[in-house]
């Protein structure tokens, strides 16, 4: 890094938004450096997305061996858990992604400042080190992906011995005999999930009520059978009150939202997973005159810049879904604008994943949103149990549910429970891209026998001509 150097773009925060955002600004001919305070990555590589997809698929291959295989004819005996080496692989997966943002950055040659940014004003930003030791970036431009972290519940504050917020969940050293989740979110069903199937009790105590309120009703609800199903237990329309340990055991006091029931549950962790905030904070946005609202948030126009020209900010610091491929999708449209180039996000196809078993996918628009944005629907819905593929894989559980305009045949929104829904779920975000019909998903020719017949027969069922069934 030469001295004195003037940066087109300075990015704080190595998050997905962040160190994406960066690489596509250097291909793009901007000078650029990322500032990183902690890892490269960010929370999703290396404490969140990343990590927990990791238990969740080796705590899925160990509850398939211990419980599911005699049917189709394999036996097995003397199956045990070692939590260290799954713990170590996660790790092994982590590093692996990490090493290769370093790498990537190399190559692109993006100047990478590890310390914390801070914005000194519109066109510098200080960086301080572990060491304390400060030094100044000169940047024309300042692009804020700080990301988020885990709402803490005031009277649940995270002590990351007993209550836990996800990142003490995901290096957890035993299975504890039973966890406590306050929040049913996509959060606590794929955490309460992971220890589910390594041999804990598990409860999730949600306010709302319902689990997932962000996906589509009738969907959240089959998945919460399921989940039922494999041993999770879910108490709704319920408020953690408070925590202490008593008589070696951990307590946690409770009280229904109407106040007509109260209770104790005793267990061994307590993990919070209320939902995430914006780390605005410690940055110098407010002293450099950039808005942040009273949740921390940073408003931004149509082409990420703050109400102060020069200073842009995108994914969870902006609202709105805080979602990894939405930060990406911000990132690489802002930068592009930033060159000269049109960059766009059509917020209406972010696909949004829960990855427990089966899992459950969705893109656009939910029943009861197309409704209230006025669109009279018709509804397709085909179950795997129906399918060639997924009778063979033992895979039956779910459906897809695609949601069109009864007027124009337009796809508003598709949703998938079953095996693999986070793969197939693609299909409909380029259909929906394309601004595809039920009609012409349904004449789109699908291989035979796959998962994704289903979706073909879903949207033929959306005028009532879906074959197998």
């Amino acid at each position: 890094m030469a001295e004195n150097t003037t940066y087109d773009l300075v990015v704080i925060g190595a998050g997905p938004g962040g160190y994406v955002a960066a690489i596509r600004a250097a291909q793009l001919g901007l000078r650029t450096a990322c500032v990183e305070r902690e890892f490269l990555g960010g929370t999703c590589l290396n404490i969140g997305c990343i990590p927990s997809k990791a238990l969740l698929d080796s705590s899925e291959r160990y509850a398939a061996i211990k419980n599911g295989l005699d049917k189709h004819g394999i036996k097995v005996q003397g199956v045990s858990l070692d939590l260290g080496a799954m713990m170590a692989r996660k790790g092994e997966v982590v590093k692996s992604l990490t090493s290769g943002v370093g790498g990537l950055f190399k190559k692109n040659k993006v100047d990478h400042f590890k310390g914390t940014g801070r914005v000194a004003n519109p066109t510098t930003v200080e960086v301080t080190g572990g060491d304390g030791a400060k030094q100044t970036i000169t940047a024309k431009r300042i692009l804020i992906a700080t990301g988020s972290a885990p709402i803490e519940i005031p009277s649940l504050p995270f002590d990351g011995k007993n209550i836990l917020s996800s990142t003490e969940a995901l290096a957890l050293t035993e299975v504890p005999k039973k966890l406590v989740i306050v929040g049913a979110g996509y959060i606590g069903v794929e955490m309460g999930s992971v220890w589910a199937r390594l041999g804990s009790e598990v409860l999730l105590i949600e306010f709302l009520d319902r689990a997932l309120p962000n996906m589509d009703n009738e969907m959240a609800t089959g998945l919460q059978r399921q989940l039922e199903k494999q041993g999770l237990k879910f108490k709704f329309d319920t408020a953690a009150q408070s925590a202490k340990v008593e008589g070696g055991r951990l307590k946690l006091a409770w009280k229904s939202k109407d106040g007509k029931e109260s209770g104790v549950e005793e267990c061994d962790k307590i993990m919070g997973a209320v939902g995430r905030r914006p780390v605005t904070d410690g940055l110098g946005l407010k002293e450099a005159g950039v808005n942040v609202d009273a949740k921390g948030f940073v408003p931004v126009d149509k082409h990420f810049q703050t109400n102060v020209p020069g200073i842009y900010a995108i994914g969870d610091v902006i609202g709105g879904l805080m979602l990894a491929h939405k930060a990406e999708e911000e990132g690489i449209a802002a930068v592009e604008t930033m060159a000269g180039k049109p960059g766009h996000v059509d917020y209406h196809t972010v696909p949004g994943v829960v990855y427990t078993h089966p899992e459950l996918a969705q893109v656009g628009y939910t029943e009861d949103e197309a409704i209230k944005a006025g669109h009279t629907i018709k509804v397709g819905k085909f179950p795997f149990a129906a399918n060639g593929r997924a009778k063979g894989m033992d895979e039956t559980a779910g459906m897809v549910k695609i949601i069109a305009d009864a007027k124009t045949d337009r796809v508003l929104g598709v949703h998938i429970l079953g095996a693999h829904a986070s793969d197939m779920i693609a299909e409909a975000v380029v259909a929906m891209e394309f601004k595809a019909s039920a009609e012409d998903i349904a004449r789109s020719n699908h291989a035979h026998p796959t998962l994704p017949e289903a979706i073909k027969e879903a949207a033929m069922a959306v005028d009532k001509r879906q074959i197998h069934m």
